[in-house]
């Protein structure tokens, strides 16, 4: 049975994201972490002549989630993005791209870009914590489409 050696394993801190926003492609640092995920969704499915209930699905719900450090120029600019729809009513749409760049994995690196994207749910404006040394927060976003730019390749260290 083979199975993965630990030299493969990705490491999550390795890699860069890129918000292009208004034609302006900008790399973003700041962020602790970053997670999307297209989720399917499904409807129970019953007829008579059976007691089975099937499963159809029929759509993806696409979102994104991650945390960024205050202060930063990722939390300065969802903040804008915020601050635009609250004063002007107009929602801002993004694009980011997500690179895992670990130089010490055999898989090489992957790329997804995520299109369509906007906030949704809370984003501070304002925050003071006596508790915090290093101000972050969580946020939320959803995308409209996705492409896998360049996947990884399959590991070539792989035990036996």
């Amino acid at each position: 049975m083979s199975f993965l050696l630990e030299r493969d394993t990705v490491n999550g801190a390795l890699g860069t994201i890129y918000v292009t926003r208004n034609g302006q492609n900008v790399e973003v640092i700041g962020f602790k972490n970053i997670q999307t995920t297209a989720s399917v969704q499904s409807q129970d499915m019953r007829t008579i002549g059976t007691t089975r209930v099937q499963d159809k699905p029929n759509g993806a719900k696409q979102t994104g989630k991650g945390n960024v450090y205050y202060g930063s120029n990722g939390s300065n600019m969802f903040r804008d993005m915020v601050l635009n729809y609250v004063n002007n009513g107009v929602t801002e749409y993004f694009d980011i791209q997500i690179t895992n760049a670990d130089p010490t994995v055999s898989m090489g690196n992957q790329i997804g870009a995520y299109y369509g994207c906007h906030l949704t749910g809370d984003i501070p404006l304002s925050i003071l914590n006596d508790e915090e040394s290093m101000l972050n927060y969580d946020f939320n976003f959803a995308y409209t489409s996705v492409g896998m730019l360049q996947k990884f390749s399959d590991p070539a260290n792989v035990s036996q």
